[in-house]
C-alpha cells in the first residue's frame, strides 16, 4: 500500500472520530438543554414529581434569598405548598451554555432565564445517573444590571447587614 494511501485512511480515521466525538457532543447537549427546558416546564405545570425526579437525590438547591440553600428534601417541603395551589413559577430560557468534562460525565452550564422576577441566572451541574441526566446542583440568583448596583445595595443593606451579624455569631 502506498504512503498516499495510508496518510489519507489515517485522514478518513481521524475525521470519522472527529465527527463521532462532535456528534456525541451535540447529542449530551441536546439531551441536558432538553431535560433543563422540561423540568422548568414542570415547574409551570405545577408537576412535582416530575420536576423533583429530575433532582439527584443528593442534589442542592440554592435560591435568590442569601437563606435559600436546601437539599433535596429541604427543597420539596418548601415547593409543595406552592405545587399544590398551582401558585409555581415559569421560567424560560433565552440563553444557554453547556459545557462537559472530557469524559462527558459532568455537565456544567448558566442560563439567562426569563422569570416573573424579570432576568435571573441559573447555572448549575448535572451527571449522569442511571442512564439519565440528573440535576446535581442548581443556583438561581437575580440578574443585576452593573448601573442599578448601587441602589440595590442601599435597598439590602439592612437585611444584609443583620444576618451578617447572625451568621458570624454562629
Amino acid at each position: 500500500m502506498s504512503i498516499d494511501k495510508i496518510a489519507l485512511m489515517a485522514l478518513l480515521a481521524i475525521s470519522h472520530l472527529f465527527a463521532f466525538a462532535q456528534s456525541s457532543d451535540e447529542k449530551i447537549i441536546l439531551e441536558v438543554s432538553t431535560m433543563l427546558d422540561n423540568w422548568h416546564a414542570d415547574a409551570a405545570k405545577a408537576n412535582y414529581e416530575n420536576y423533583f425526579n429530575a433532582l439527584a437525590d443528593d442534589a442542592v438547591f440554592i435560591g435568590t434569598d442569601p437563606t435559600e440553600h436546601w437539599n433535596k428534601s429541604e427543597f420539596k417541603k418548601f415547593c409543595k405548598p406552592y405545587f399544590d395551589k398551582h401558585k409555581t413559577w415559569h421560567f424560560t430560557s433565552l440563553e444557554r451554555h453547556i459545557y462537559m468534562n472530557e469524559s462527558k460525565t459532568l455537565i456544567w452550564f448558566d442560563e439567562l432565564l426569563d422569570t416573573q422576577m424579570k432576568l435571573c441566572r441559573g447555572s448549575g451541574v448535572s451527571m449522569k445517573v442511571n442512564n439519565e441526566w440528573k440535576i446535581l446542583q442548581y443556583v438561581l440568583s437575580i440578574a443585576v444590571p452593573n448601573s442599578l448596583t448601587k441602589q440595590l445595595t442601599v435597598l439590602k443593606t439592612e437585611f444584609d447587614d443583620s444576618l451578617k451579624i447572625k451568621l458570624l455569631k454562629n
